[in-house]
């Protein structure tokens, strides 16, 4: 074994770290997806889904769905430490198997929503407890027989 010092990067993830806690991103692979997918130049998108979007109406199909596989493969890697487009990347998936060209625009708009925010992650306490609290509906507990505090 061999000590390599305080963690810094590991498999995508950059880690910085001081008293007060752990900050987890993912910068450099949201770069590497803005660079790659060519909108390095792009005016940044304030959102990263439009609101009541229309993604299932049927229009032409995509020329190349290895393309959009990929960047949405590389997207819900980014879903690790960017809950903020958990719902989105959810909603693009969801079209991995015959994507049409909504779809593919609307992946192109979470790039553009990166290129606002590439090193947005997840700060980890230092003093926090690890606690775990849940949300559910009460009524549909109290029909399960769940006991509910």
């Amino acid at each position: 074994m061999k000590d390599l010092g305080m963690l810094k990067y590991f498999l995508g993830f950059e880690v910085a770290r001081n008293a007060s806690g752990f900050y987890l991103s993912q910068r450099k692979y949201a770069l590497d997806i803005i660079s790659e997918t060519g909108l390095v130049g792009a005016k940044p998108s304030s959102v990263p889904i439009e609101l009541n979007h229309q993604l299932a109406r049927d229009e032409g199909p995509l020329a190349n769905a290895e393309q959009y596989c990929r960047l949405v493969g590389r997207l819900i890697y980014l879903t690790n430490t960017r809950p903020d487009l958990g719902y989105t990347v959810h909603i693009l998936a969801q079209f991995m198997q015959k994507p049409l060209l909504p779809h593919w625009e609307a992946a192109l708009r979470v790039v553009r929503y990166l290129k606002g925010t590439p090193g947005q992650g997840i700060f980890l306490k230092a003093d926090d407890p690890m606690q775990i609290s849940i949300y559910c509906d009460a009524d549909l507990s109290a029909a399960l027989g769940l006991d509910v505090h």
